[in-house]
């Protein structure tokens, strides 16, 4: 934001290192310890904290700026959080909104936000301004309603935490037969990127390949066996999977039994020829 013009005020956190670190990364502002009546001369008021914090800040900034705060906007950054969370300054006669924009921080580069989604909702007053600062990046603002800020935030965790978490176990699965990290993450990434390019390229039916799509349901039922070994986690974690994929991908149906139905029947089978129960 520095660098497209807009002019930064006090940059506040928690102690003063942290803020003078902060200041000299965005280049601009004020480093500033807590909040205090320095705040009120910025007429946008970003709060960019864990979610669990974001209450208990706009409380206290109800709590210094009461009536000042009127005419003011403050926005969070949240995506799980909508801007009820906000009440308390909104009660000032603030504008308040949500502004989040959907890409990954690691806080150790600027990511680019240029194309990228910024979900947005609140006061009239506070859109647009968020819309204003989206636009101000090349971002896409998109409106959304408080009551599906948590859903669409889940969509976000599926498609970045929880995508890394299952190449994670996968790379731990070679590992375990005494491949180096290195070399398990040589084997895997270059086939799960051509997975997710071939999805953008191609669209989903083509992308989806593996034993599920081919109808390989008994590999499947081994793959089962093995992970239920290894980790019940795991074992539970892929079965979870496969059921999902049965829901959402597509596949040729005919008369034959889907994948879990059929996955049931092989345990049965197997339980069965050994004696015991299913």
């Amino acid at each position: 934001m520095r660098e497209l013009g807009w002019k930064i005020g006090a940059v506040v956190t928690r102690n003063e290192s942290s803020a003078r670190r902060a200041v000299r990364f965005i280049g601009g502002g004020r480093a500033q310890v807590g909040l205090s009546r320095r705040i009120l001369a910025s007429t946008c008021i970003l709060i960019a904290t864990p979610d669990a914090a974001i209450e208990a800040v706009a409380n206290e900034l109800a709590r210094i700026g009461g009536e000042e705060l009127q005419g003011r906007v403050v926005l969070h950054t949240s995506g799980a959080l909508d801007s009820s969370t906000l009440s308390s300054v909104r009660a000032c006669g603030a504008a308040v909104g949500s502004m989040h924009p959907l890409q990954t921080f690691s806080g150790v580069a600027i990511p680019p936000l240029e194309g990228k989604i910024f979900a947005i909702e609140g006061d009239p007053m506070a859109v647009r301004t968020a819309r204003k600062i989206a636009r101000a990046f090349g971002a896409a603002p998109s409106p959304i309603e408080a009551r599906n800020k948590p859903l669409y935030h889940a969509a976000g965790a599926l498609a970045a935490g929880h995508a890394l978490v299952v190449v994670e176990a996968a790379v731990q699965l070679l590992m375990s037969l005494g491949m180096k990290r290195r070399e398990a993450l040589r084997a895997l990434l270059p086939m799960t990127r051509q997975v997710l390019q071939n999805y953008e390229r191609l669209g989903l039916r083509a992308a989806w390949t593996g034993p599920l799509a081919r109808g390989d349901y008994e590999v499947v039922a081994r793959h089962l066996n093995v992970l239920h070994e290894y980790s019940s986690e795991y074992g539970n974690a892929y079965d979870a999977l496969n059921r999902l994929a049965e829901r959402i991908l597509p596949r040729d149906t005919g008369n034959s039994p889907g994948p879990t139905e059929h996955v049931a029947q092989h345990h049965k089978a197997k339980a069965q020829s050994l004696g015991g129960k299913e």
